[in-house]
């Protein structure tokens, strides 16, 4: 029996630039905050197709060894192509169905 237990979608691959090198990662944001924070974001790209790279700064992988989450926060990279498609995609503001129709 194969149990399939990657989500659906997942991560997406890093991109190759034009010479068939990894492209290089620019800079998203910092997100301070709990766990869910960092999830909400990391789903959010990952919804709209956008690779990402995580780093925890100030020992940040040891705290989330330990408590489960980076009390430091976490860093996000992006491919540099993909930096203002993924700063559009953090940074819309969201209206319901009746905001929009008045």
């Amino acid at each position: 029996m194969d149990f399939n237990l990657k989500k659906p979608g997942g991560h997406q691959p890093w991109p190759n630039d034009e010479n068939g090198e990894p492209a290089a990662p620019a800079f998203l944001k910092h997100i301070q905050g709990g766990p869910l924070d960092m999830e909400l974001t990391l789903n959010l790209l990952d919804a709209y197709g956008i690779p990402h790279v995580s780093e925890y700064p100030n020992d940040g992988l040891f705290g989330k060894l330990i408590l489960g989450f980076s009390p430091g926060g976490m860093d996000v990279f992006v491919p540099a192509a993909l930096l203002e498609d993924a700063q559009n995609i953090l940074g819309a503001d969201i209206f319901d169905d009746e905001t929009e129709a008045n």
